[in-house]
């Protein structure tokens, strides 16, 4: 089967060469579109001429079998797209190249399929389309549905603001401060889940005692925040003396007004 398509190609090539360029062989062109027309007015006697073989001609032979079976062409051209399992985190957020997307949020926990093209990105579950978003390019920005939120955090997640902040009073004052401002700084409070579980858990990486080192120096510094922390810990800063304009006893004092929306909305 392939000895013959091979055949079959190597004498299409033989044809274009005898009725194409050996007919253009003494001949000089100045220009592509010159060029183009000359094997284009070829290529329409070639299809033109009657076959020996089958009395019928290429065109003829076209027109008979092969242009009543052609379909339409797609509406919008061909799109690239990429295709990964992602998992769904306490926020109900996925992460696909750097930015979170929202799904519902009964949907913590479950492992989905993401296909992203240039402009869309699809989540799938089971075969089946949760939901859609318009591609982003800022990286570790959101982008989310308001109808993917739950109506209570107590309610239908197991994680809340408050037992987060409580978390990070077991390893400090200073770590509570931060977990606090990172979640306060979103939008919505489960947004700054992702980087609250992401701070605390460094104190299993490094421990708690660095840890709160470190958030204590990122208060100072007024760079609140999971990766200005994790940085710090990878290089070793946190011990690293403070001038005396930048020390503080308060927690809070670094991060300006920390209750913005009051400790009542947290509960």
């Amino acid at each position: 089967m392939l000895t013959d398509a091979k055949g079959k190609v190597e004498a299409a090539v033989l044809v274009a060469q005898r009725w194409v360029l050996a007919a253009l062989r003494h001949r000089r062109f100045y220009h592509l579109d010159e060029l183009n027309a000359a094997i284009s007015e070829l290529l329409l006697r070639l299809n033109n001429r009657v076959m020996r073989h089958v009395r019928q001609s290429r065109q003829q032979l076209y027109e008979r079998l092969d242009r009543p079976a052609l379909k339409p062409l797609p509406a919008r051209p061909y799109e690239y797209a990429e295709g990964k399992e992602v998992g769904v985190n306490i926020d109900y957020h996925i992460s696909f190249d750097d930015h979170y997307y929202s799904v519902p949020y009964t949907l913590v926990g479950e492992t989905l399929w993401c296909r992203a093209t240039h402009h869309t990105v699809e989540l799938f579950l089971k075969g089946k389309r949760i939901t859609s978003h318009v591609r982003s390019f800022v990286k570790y920005d959101y982008s989310t549905y308001p109808e993917h939120r739950p109506a209570s955090h107590r309610a239908h997640l197991e994680w809340t603001p408050s037992r987060l902040i409580n978390w990070g009073k077991t390893i400090g004052p200073h770590t509570a401060a931060v977990v606090e401002h990172v979640i306060r700084s979103k939008p919505h409070p489960e947004q700054g889940y992702r980087s609250a579980l992401g701070l605390l858990r460094l104190s299993n990486r490094f421990d708690a005692a660095r840890l709160e080192k470190a958030c204590e120096r990122a208060i100072a510094i007024r760079s609140a925040a999971y990766r200005t922390v994790k940085t710090m810990l990878s290089k070793g800063m946190e011990s690293a003396p403070l001038s005396d304009q930048l020390q503080t006893q308060d927690p809070a004092a670094g991060l300006g007004a920390v209750n913005v929306r009051g400790r009542r909305y947290y509960n």
